[in-house]
């Protein structure tokens, strides 16, 4: 009997060695998918992926994760868009990249993941992360959880950091200095100090509460995104590099352009600019200067401009001689008494055009520009003097 015994208790011992149990069905039929697993029982053969380094089961509608401790040689895995609730990571140790995005998660502890360089734990209901273990985070995505506040003063590696839809308060990256993209937008900062932050590209700190942002010392800056504040100055002119700038819905009265020659698109919308001087942004591509207080908007040297939004302004004069390229035009609720788009010899036909709201006939302007112009691409001073 006692030899009976001892056997059975030495089987369920080989037996626990030789599986591991997978409780929830939907994660088991994944692994059958991968080939890693024959039939849903509960339980997968640990000699099949005791060398398997890579896993995927993003979107399977799995709960439960419960098994993947066996998985010890992982260095990838993918649970993103599930359902799952909790997350125990601490048997795989040689984890490198993390991907648990789009589930249910209120805690998440990677303390034993040392390895760690790309994180992605968006859209879960995390009220906190301790990255403090992690110093080779090079990636980390923790968009649209519940933080208050995020440490990441032990992660001198971070290149990326994208923590927008939160409700941190105040957000130290002095420590950061390999950052190189930042998306820090919706949450409830009112200042950021990027000091030391010099290899940062680019910056997304829209919709906070930021007053003021200091931006000299971030010289290969080519992205800016700060619209949604309460921020009443900007100095970009140590900015030469910029390509994008988006500081609309603020509280600017003045904008220096002259040292940012390579801006290809400015939206510079809902604010109180009395002027706007573009001569040498020669680059520029996409234009919105709506919502303002300007008077006169002179692109005659804008030779690149496609879209151009200048609309509930001012504007008495809008000098568009240079736009050959000008495909989208609004310059509504003005006080513009005359739009000559036809004695431009470059000017193509628009394919928008949003003209009310001033001095002058602007169905009759729609009815030239349009319905005679691009009936048949002739050029435009071809039919001026019958139009006149």
């Amino acid at each position: 009997m006692k030899r009976l015994l001892l056997l059975s208790i030495l089987t369920s011992l080989v037996s626990c060695n030789l599986y591991v149990l997978i409780p929830d069905q939907n994660f088991e039929q994944a692994l059958i998918d991968l080939g890693y697993d024959d039939v849903v029982n509960g339980k997968l053969l640990t000699a099949n992926i005791i060398n398997v380094d890579s896993l995927d089961v993003f979107e399977k509608g799995i709960s439960d994760l419960k098994g993947i401790e066996a998985f010890t040689a992982l260095t990838y895995l993918n649970c993103g868009g599930n359902q799952l609730t909790s997350l125990d990571l601490s048997k795989n140790t040689a984890l490198i990249q993390l991907s648990c995005y789009n589930n249910q998660l209120t805690s998440l502890d990677i303390s034993k993941n040392a390895s760690l360089t790309d994180l992605a734990c968006d859209n879960n209901q995390l009220t906190n992360l301790d990255v403090s273990k992690n110093a080779s985070l090079s990636e980390l995505f923790c968009d649209k959880n519940q933080f208050t506040s995020l440490d990441i003063s032990m992660n001198s590696t971070l290149t990326l950091l994208s923590c927008s839809n939160n409700r941190i308060t105040s957000l130290d990256v002095s420590k950061n200095t390999a950052l190189t993209d930042l998306n820090c937008w919706e949450n409830q900062l009112t200042s950021l100090d990027f000091t030391n932050n010099t290899a940062l590209t680019d910056l997304v700190c829209s919709n906070n509460r930021i007053t003021s942002l200091d931006i000299s010392k971030n010289t290969a800056l080519t992205d800016l995104v700060c619209f949604k504040n309460k921020i009443t100055s900007l100095d970009i002119s140590n900015n030469s590099a910029l390509e994008f700038l988006m500081c609309g819905d603020n509280q600017l009265t003045s904008l220096d352009l002259n040292n940012n020659i390579s801006l290809k698109s400015l939206y510079c919308d809902t604010n109180q600019l009395t002027k706007l001087d573009l001569r040498i942004n020669t680059n520029l591509i996409d234009l919105n200067c709506s919502n303002n207080k300007l008077k006169s908007l002179d692109l005659s040297k804008n030779t690149a401009l496609t879209d151009l939004n200048c609309s509930n302004n001012l504007l008495i004069s809008l000098e568009l001689s240079g736009c050959s390229g000008l495909k989208f035009l609004n310059c509504e609720n003005n006080q513009l008494t005359s739009l000559d788009l036809i004695t431009n010899k470059r000017l193509k036909p628009l394919s928008s055009l949003y003209c009310d709201g001033n001095k002058f006939d602007c169905e009759a302007l729609k009815y030239q520009f349009f319905f005679i112009l691009n009936s048949q691409w002739i050029s435009p001073w071809k039919h001026y003097d019958k139009l006149r």
